[in-house]
């Protein structure tokens, strides 16, 4: 098999179109190479650890080749992926490594694009997994400035713990994280529609958000697959859908939570009870600070 390594997608447990990183995966599957040359994944040699760490101190001291600006690495990733849309590259502190960041996922690359490869950068020395750290920042969002009123909005028990999900109608893993939701209390869940699934997912998103009760609905459809009513009325969906390509999202659900954390993907039932009850601590020391 080609480059399995490569083929690290988004979490599996999120519906949606093509992702950026199957898109690079898909694309290095057709470069072609020389008869016989293959590409493998072997295991480290034993104290191989500390034999990285003294080549890699090693390169950085050298300095073997100018360096090479991110918009040419840019310019090169595009010319050696049509059709992927390269969100930026920047330089990593390692020599001629570049991080380019394909929708919501990052990729690392060397300044002539030869190698790709798809995975976790760490840094042995100060156990960080640098690629996590950076993708939490970039996931990061406002959450005070998301359109809670364009949202459907369920509230159990006190309503005190809150979430956004950017949903579709026809998201299997939307209707999972709602079976899953049922089984906690106090959360107050905003939806925002987001369509983009299947051909009548536009309809039943209209339907439920000019349904009389739209929480009633939603919640009908998606627990007990009761189809909506047919109705007309204006939607927000296509401002919801232009604030979701602007934060990236490619996937539903698409999960928001006050510490202006995202979390792409259904989450298990600990999971998700932990980071809503993560709110409760916050809260308490807050209250406590003051």
């Amino acid at each position: 098999m080609l480059l399995n390594w490569v083929r690290k997608v988004l979490p599996a447990a999120v519906c949606g179109v093509l992702f950026a990183g199957a898109s690079v995966a898909q694309s290095l599957e057709q470069q072609e190479y020389p008869p016989g040359q293959q590409v493998q994944e072997t295991a480290p040699a034993e104290g191989s650890g500390q034999n990285t760490s003294n080549s890699l101190a090693a390169s950085q001291q050298e300095a073997l080749e100018p360096v090479v600006e991110p918009d040419l690495v840019k310019t090169r990733f595009e010319n050696r992926f049509p059709g992927v849309e390269i969100v930026a590259v920047r330089r990593t502190p390692f020599n001629d490594l570049y991080e380019v960041q394909v929708g919501n996922d990052l990729v690392y690359s060397d300044a002539e694009v030869r190698f790709v490869m798809q995975g976790s950068l760490i840094d042995a020395v100060d156990r960080i997994d640098l690629t996590a750290k950076r993708l939490h920042s970039l996931n990061q969002v406002n959450f005070d400035e998301l359109p809670l009123d364009k949202a459907i909005k369920q509230v159990t028990g006190d309503g005190s713990r809150v979430m956004v999900a950017f949903e579709d109608p026809n998201c299997g893993y939307c209707r999972r994280l709602h079976q899953t939701l049922t089984q906690i209390d106090n959360v107050t869940v905003y939806t925002l529609l987001f369509p983009i699934l299947s051909p009548d997912s536009h309809e039943k998103a209209r339907d439920i958000w000019c349904a009389e009760d739209r929480a009633a609905a939603w919640r009908q459809w998606m627990l007990n697959g009761v189809k909506p009513v047919q109705r007309e009325c204006e939607t927000p969906v296509a401002e919801i859908t232009a604030l979701a390509r602007k934060l990236r999202i490619t996937g539903t659900p698409a999960l928001f939570f006050p510490d202006n954390t995202r979390i792409n993907g259904a989450m298990p039932l600990e999971n998700l009870r932990a980071k809503l009850e993560s709110q409760d601590e916050a809260g308490s020391q807050s209250a406590q600070a003051q």
